[in-house]
């Protein structure tokens, strides 16, 4: 997915129970997938970390 860069912990839980999301995520080209991994790196909560992961792709 993203060459050697680790992803948040809850990015990467979020994604798991996502599997659409993932899928989706997975092919976006490699910027725009580090702009979603930069946006995640600020979240500190779970909620807020859930809340992000589901608007990612949502319309």
């Amino acid at each position: 997915m993203i060459d050697n860069e680790e992803l948040p912990i809850g990015f990467t839980m979020e994604l798991a129970m996502h599997s659409d999301v993932l899928n989706r995520f997975a092919k976006l080209p490699k910027p725009e997938q580090k702009n979603v991994i930069e946006g995640a790196r600020n979240i500190k909560s779970r909620d807020e970390m859930r809340s992000y992961v589901e608007s990612i792709f949502r319309g």
